[in-house]
């Protein structure tokens, strides 16, 4: 495939930054000698983010310069001079510096590869195979990051999948609007007689509202498997971060249960944002 077939003619990269993000990204609780890499991860996420949400591109040339992006992480195509396509190669040479394995990138692609294609899901097994690849790999670059033990894994990857979770109810309505992307399983819309039409409605009928606590029944077994994650981490900082995602996950889901993300968009408050800092203190 030509360079050209890849990469097309124009950056796609939109305007969108570290505070659109819902949960810390390189926070202060990072040390300071991580906080570049973490920056340099975020990059990479947003811009393969933004190739896959464009409506500039259609799906087999966003897939194209998603794969291409993946092949430059793992070193088997040079990149061109152009800052969507240098976020990998910087990538690719602070994960091997790190000896972090290049999948917590390559990932990430395929998760939006299954974007450019997929708008419907059919299950809850299906939405937290399409977490597997687009929230999992978040969690294990911080875990390896800091040089965690794989015992660490499975509880950090409950709380990645839980995080993803609570951002497709957040933006439920606008992801639906904006993208035609819905990620509520189809069949529990059906077993309440409900469709996908009802939730571009000004607020939730009590069927899409149970609908929303099944899947927040979902989000809370992980994360009372996500519970554990702060014991498990030895680095002191790398521990505080943990703990106040996890409480902030607890937090946004509750906040979701009481408020209506079809109405309006549910968010963390300040309070929540202290609590979460102050729960973390008792972690070190």
């Amino acid at each position: 495939m030509s360079q050209d077939t890849i990469w097309g003619e124009k950056d796609v990269t939109s305007t969108k930054g570290k505070g659109d993000e819902n949960f810390p990204v390189g926070s202060f609780l990072i040390a300071k000698q991580h906080r570049p890499i973490v920056h340099t991860y975020y990059n990479f996420a947003r811009v393969t983010d933004d190739m896959v949400d464009t409506a500039e591109l259609n799906s087999s040339e966003k897939i194209a310069r998603l794969r291409g992006m993946a092949s430059v992480i793992r070193g088997e195509i040079e990149a061109p001079l152009r800052a969507d396509a240098q976020t990998a190669v910087k990538l690719r040479a602070a994960l091997l510096e790190r000896e972090i394995p290049l999948e917590v990138a390559t990932d990430l692609t395929e998760a939006f590869c299954i974007d450019a294609e997929k708008t419907r899901y059919q299950s809850w097994d299906e939405l937290l195979h399409y977490c597997t690849y687009s929230a999992n790999p978040v969690g294990r670059f911080l875990l390896h990051l800091h040089g965690e033990s794989q015992d660490a894994f499975a509880a950090g990857d409950a709380l990645s999948s839980a995080l993803q979770v609570l951002n497709h109810l957040q933006d439920v309505t606008n992801d639906l609007k904006t993208l035609d992307r819905c990620y509520v399983p189809l069949p529990w819309l059906e077993e309440e007689k409900c469709t996908v039409h009802d939730l571009r409605l000004a607020r939730s009928k009590p069927g899409i509202r149970r609908v929303f606590d099944r899947m927040l029944d979902g989000v809370d077994a992980l994360n009372r498997e996500a519970r554990i994650l702060p014991q498990l981490v030895q680095d002191r900082r790398m521990r505080m971060e943990a703990a106040v995602i996890v409480h902030l996950s607890h937090s946004l889901a509750q906040n979701l249960r009481k408020n209506d993300p079809i109405a309006e968009r549910v968010s963390l408050s300040k309070i929540n944002g202290l609590q979460a800092l102050l729960y973390s203190i008792r972690h070190i």
